[in-house]
């Protein structure tokens, strides 16, 4: 039987009458995560437990009505030690692991979860049905190995690209020259990502208690030096033609696109209300990370949203089709591939690119990158130099030259011989 943990001032109900009345309960640690906590009310004091849940966060809750002016039952009137034996009695359960589960259960799991916390869960379905839940989804998450996540590993590596079909199709593959160390490298960083994808959802398994150990994946490491920055930009005379090629509706989309660097989905969801004339900023509220953020705008951009938003109702959705319907998932890659062949842009550009473009061409500008991050919605510089950084070595050379320490040292009449 585990020790007792002793407290003079919550063992007896003469002590805890002792007492101030307060909301805050007085707290005695039971084991490593799991803490006893009495709250002083006027009437009759209640039981709690606090549990420790990790990275900074506790849970709190009320289980039972001390014994303060009741003789304890065993049931919902407790002393200290039956409080104490009953937190114990959680703590067991909560070590036990839950119902066994497949991976595609946790996938499943971490799924609906991430849908109510991240932006990417479409991404992550749809790597998960393609990538994952074929090879490893009947797999039970607690007899999985190390060696059945390497090799399943290994498999996509050696799969070709998918093409884009439709939903149900038989699937189709990109040819995939087998001599390319280009190729070689964008197969192992989707493997990367794919598997990025499982250890959160196996991670998501483990801390719900589904399953009693993580080490199976946390042995496998991810392959190094295959997230190469690939950024694709257009020069200002390469913008313009592609504007021009566009047609009316969607080249509204593509000049907003390259005024604010902002995703093709946070513009689809920007509303008039979003554009504040005043500071000429606009607020994106739905972003990748799930923070809103607001971009500055240049005069040229706020005189296009100026255009965009005059007589409408704020409540409007800003940019919409011809059909006057809003911008849905992948509505613009026909009207942007035709736009780059009618604009001779090649290799083509897509959407995304237009982001790329206003961050290099900001950059080239001598804009700082934190300057440029922000507007991105970036916490910090460091995506901003890792795909851009290198676009502003005289923004380096310039703030090393500006602020590197002079000594002032003498010259001397020292002369090198040749």
């Amino acid at each position: 039987m585990a020790r007792r943990i002793r407290d003079a001032k919550l063992e007896s109900r003469t002590a805890r009458e002792k007492l101030a009345v307060r909301r805050k309960p007085y707290f005695k640690q039971v084991t490593g995560e799991l803490y006893i906590g009495y709250r002083k009310n006027r009437t009759c004091g209640v039981w709690c437990v606090r549990r420790y849940e990790g990275d900074g966060h506790y849970s709190l809750e009320t289980f039972a009505t001390a014994d303060d002016t009741a003789d304890a039952n065993g049931k919902d009137v407790l002393d200290f030690w039956q409080a104490q034996d009953h937190i114990r009695d959680l703590h067991k359960k909560a070590g036990e692991p839950k119902r066994p589960i497949t991976v595609a259960d946790a996938i499943a799991d971490y799924l609906t979860w991430m849908e109510g916390h991240r932006k990417s869960a479409q991404d992550a379905r749809y790597r998960a049905e393609a990538l994952i839940i074929p090879t490893l989804g009947k797999t039970q998450v607690a007899d999985l190995t190390a060696k059945d996540i390497r090799d399943w590993i290994q498999k996509l590596i050696k799969t070709p690209p998918r093409l884009r079909s439709k939903k149900g199709s038989e699937p189709k593959f990109r040819e995939m020259p087998s001599d390319d160390p280009d190729a070689l490298r964008k197969r192992k960083a989707t493997a990367n990502r794919t598997a990025t994808i499982l250890k959160a959802a196996l991670n998501h398994a483990f801390r719900e208690g589904h399953v009693s150990s993580d080490i199976a994946w946390r042995r496998v490491e991810p392959f190094e030096g295959v997230d190469a920055a690939r950024v694709q930009c257009l020069e200002v005379k390469e913008c313009q033609r592609l504007v021009n090629a566009c047609e009316p509706p969607f080249r509204q989309l593509v000049q907003a696109a390259l005024e604010t660097g902002a995703r093709y989905s946070e513009l689809a969801a920007m509303r008039v209300a979003d554009f504040h004339s005043d500071n000429a900023t606009v607020t994106i509220r739905q972003s990748k990370s799930g923070k809103p953020r607001h971009i500055i705008l240049t005069d040229d951009g706020a005189e296009l949203f100026k255009r965009l938003t005059a007589g409408r109702a704020g409540s409007e959705t800003l940019f919409f089709k011809e059909d006057g319907s809003a911008w849905g998932d992948c509505h613009q890659l026909r009207p942007m591939a035709a736009a780059c062949k009618n604009a001779k842009i090649s290799p083509p550009v897509g959407f995304h690119g237009l982001r790329h473009t206003w961050a290099s061409l900001s950059v080239m500008g001598g804009m700082p990158l934190m300057v440029v991050a922000r507007n991105l919605g970036h916490a910090d510089t460091r995506m901003v130099e890792k795909h851009y950084g290198h676009l502003a070595p005289s923004y380096v050379a310039e703030a090393v030259r500006a602020s590197a320490p002079r000594f002032g040292f003498a010259k001397d009449n020292l002369a090198v011989l040749r």
